[in-house]
């Protein structure tokens, strides 16, 4: 099961690509949602490598996960590998610069099943495709237009 989106920015790419880095706020944003997150690598800075654990309850569930960087190339590409009992996810974000102070960003996230009690999570997942798509772009919608905000106070 895949979602994609895009959305541009009023800023440049690295200034995106810097905010994309800000891993401490999202591990934040999680534990305010209830997760657990804890990193587990011992690297510097950002790059290739980088881990977390996490776990969460979901649909009445207890579900833990890890998270590797697959791929960080800076300032084009990031890409997440996570891996539960049962079920892979990648999720990918891809900037491009339209100019000096636009920039598009491609967010995919794919899940794919491994196990027939995941299978069975995803077929109903599916079921509400529509409005899972319709969450999901905004989600990345009010992400990008917070980015540019964030950009623009910045300056």
């Amino acid at each position: 099961m895949k979602f994609s989106t895009k959305e541009d920015i009023e800023a440049p790419i690295d200034a995106v690509f810097d905010m994309l880095c800000e891993f401490d706020q999202f591990e934040r944003a999680a534990m305010r949602r209830g997760a657990e997150v804890q990193r587990v690598d011992q690297l510097a800075a950002p790059a290739t490598g980088m881990k977390w654990e996490a776990a969460f309850d979901m649909r009445g569930k207890r579900r833990e996960i890890q998270i590797d960087m697959q791929s960080f190339d800076r300032p084009t590409e990031m890409r997440l590998a996570t891996t539960s009992p049962g079920l892979a996810g990648d999720m990918a974000f891809e900037l491009m610069a339209l100019s000096r102070s636009r920039t598009r960003i491609l967010v995919t996230l794919e899940l794919k099943p491994s196990n027939l009690s995941a299978r069975l999570l995803v077929q109903s997942l599916k079921l509400a495709k529509t409005s899972l798509t319709k969450k999901y772009k905004l989600r990345v919608f009010e992400y990008a237009k917070g980015m540019e905000e964030r950009y623009k106070l910045s300056r």
